[in-house]
């Protein structure tokens, strides 16, 4: 979605951005060419790969950029406050990471399951499956996944791990496979169950949450919030913040009862209602942006 996140970003000469998952660095060039001469770009990435990756790629824009390895959630530490034009987020698991057997993130190929976004975090998929509890695994699967048989899926993995503990990614797909058999269906019934063991061992919303706060310090006033979201639960997450940003009013209590509100200065503007989807001509050529959503915030 690169023209997407231009026009929401609207890079010119002399703007600075922070994209806080450069990966490929492909929205980052796009950026750094839109802000030329003078744009500057903050980049990080929580896999070192990418990093590596996106160095070589910007080659050209040597001197007007600096990526470092590091959960997004953590820009607020290291980027000036108040500095930047626009901050990016492009969520989700990378084709490289998907497509990389020995990353794990994937069912479709044999591979170790590890699964983590940064290579040198201790927590990998592996430890998870072999290591949570029933009731932790169930929950996992519930509140990340949306998995309907999380429960008993939990059970059958702790009951297999105690005759021989789960390495690979086909190991646990096939056993869910077992359980609940395909049966012609499009999608694979691992499909949750790894989209919630990989959002649990990276702490993604977690992550996300902390990143989205961490944005509006960057962020000059007038500056724009662009985030790419992939699936229901992180997009919730990412609406929930704009409109809480951008309300009159705050309370107390965890529920909006009218006569509690307090008044106060909203900190965001909703520069879209609804989020932007991919077209069809870019569906076609990535079919893997199909579920993308952009939304986009601008700071008061």
């Amino acid at each position: 979605m690169t023209a997407e996140v231009l026009e929401a970003l609207k890079p010119r000469d002399g703007t600075r951005v922070a994209d806080g998952t450069v990966g490929g660095a492909g929205h980052a060039a796009a950026i750094l060419a839109a802000s030329s001469p003078n744009g500057w770009l903050y980049g990080c990435d929580r896999d070192g790969a990418a990093v590596e990756a996106a160095a070589a790629r910007l080659a050209e824009f040597e001197g007007r950029f600096e990526i470092r390895q590091g959960n997004f959630a953590e820009l607020a530490d290291w980027v000036p406050a108040e500095i930047c034009d626009g901050v990016l987020f492009d969520l989700g698991v990378s084709s490289p990471q998907l497509d990389f057997a020995e990353r794990g993130f994937s069912f479709q190929s044999e591979g170790p399951l590890d699964m983590r976004f940064d290579q040198r975090q201790k927590l990998t998929a592996r430890s998870l499956i072999n290591e949570a509890s029933a009731e932790e695994l169930a929950k996992i699967f519930w509140e990340f996944g949306g998995e309907r048989d999380a429960r008993r899926f939990a059970r059958a993995i702790v009951k297999d791990r105690e005759l021989r503990p789960f390495e690979t990614t086909r190991q646990l797909a096939e056993l869910i496979e077992r359980l609940s058999p395909r049966r012609g269906k499009k999608a694979h019934p691992a499909t949750r169950v790894f989209q919630a063991v990989r959002i649990a061992v990276n702490d993604e919303i977690g992550s996300l949450k902390r990143g989205l706060d961490g944005a509006l310090k960057i962020l000059k006033r007038g500056g724009r919030l662009a985030v790419i979201t992939f699936h229901s639960l992180e997009d919730r997450v990412v609406k929930d913040f704009g409109r809480a940003r951008a309300r009159d009013y705050t309370f107390t209590g965890g529920v909006d009862v009218p006569e509690l509100r307090e008044p106060r200065a909203p900190e965001l503007k909703l520069v879209t209602r609804k989020a932007i989807q991919p077209g069809a001509a870019e569906v076609a050529l990535n079919p893997r942006s199909r579920s993308a959503q952009l939304r986009v915030f601008e700071k008061l």
